[in-house]
């Protein structure tokens, strides 16, 4: 079949895909909320166990007191996206005057923890800068004032945890490239389907529109009378 022959067939029945365009891009129009507006900020603390050296008893020259430590940023990472946290952040949020609170179970959504070595790397996500720094400004408290408050193995354990990197400034978050994508992705499957449609029905169609299909048949054609 020849191209012309394709765009003949999109043509007869153009109203198909124009049709399921417009359906699908005036759902996706009144559906559409816009991405909200986000911004982050980063900070590191360095945390450690201090190492108590005991006359007279060998210590591995701190080298537990150095595994200890990596052992607690790891679990600080995890334990700064729990609940826990978030409920002693907002607790500490009242006390400097802030009216700021994260909801509950959505911390996940505002605080991420990573770590490298000793270096506990938080980072903060908020609608409003100056709530975010706030929410910045409690979470190094926490951190430095009670580092052992999660741990019930640390009690009377002197840990330290110092804040080496304050808060960067608040950077807007980007909109993900998946939600730039989402409504054209969808017109241009509607467009695709629309046109699938048209081949579908044409192939359904078991009329006769032109002395060709005649020919293809294997009927001879001696003439044909024009349309007009």
């Amino acid at each position: 079949m020849e191209i012309r022959e394709y765009g003949a067939i999109i043509k007869k029945r153009i109203w198909i895909p124009i049709l399921l365009f417009v359906i699908v891009g005036g759902i996706s129009a009144v559906l559409y909320t816009p991405y909200p507006i986000t911004y982050t900020t980063s900070m590191r603390f360095e945390m450690g166990i201090q190492h108590k050296p005991v006359e007279g008893v060998f210590s591995y020259d701190a080298y537990y007191a150095w595994l200890a430590s990596e052992y607690l940023v790891d679990d600080t990472t995890e334990i700064v996206q729990s609940q826990a946290f978030a409920d002693s952040v907002n607790e500490t949020l009242k006390v400097i005057g802030s009216n700021v609170q994260i909801p509950p179970h959505a911390i996940d959504g505002v605080m991420v923890g990573g770590k490298q070595h000793r270096i506990l790397t938080v980072d903060m996500t908020w609608g409003n800068t100056n709530d975010l720094m706030e929410i910045a400004q409690a979470v190094q408290i926490v951190l430095e004032e009670n580092p052992t408050q999660f741990f019930k193995q640390l009690s009377g354990v002197d840990v330290g945890s110092t804040l080496i990197d304050p808060p960067s400034e608040p950077e807007r978050d980007t909109v993900p490239l998946t939600y730039q994508l989402d409504i054209p992705v969808r017109l241009i499957f509607a467009i695709v389907a629309g046109i699938s449609l048209t081949f579908l029905l044409d192939y359904l169609d078991t009329s006769v529109r032109n002395a060709h299909e005649l020919e293809q048949m294997g009927i001879a054609v001696l003439a044909e009378i024009p349309k007009k």
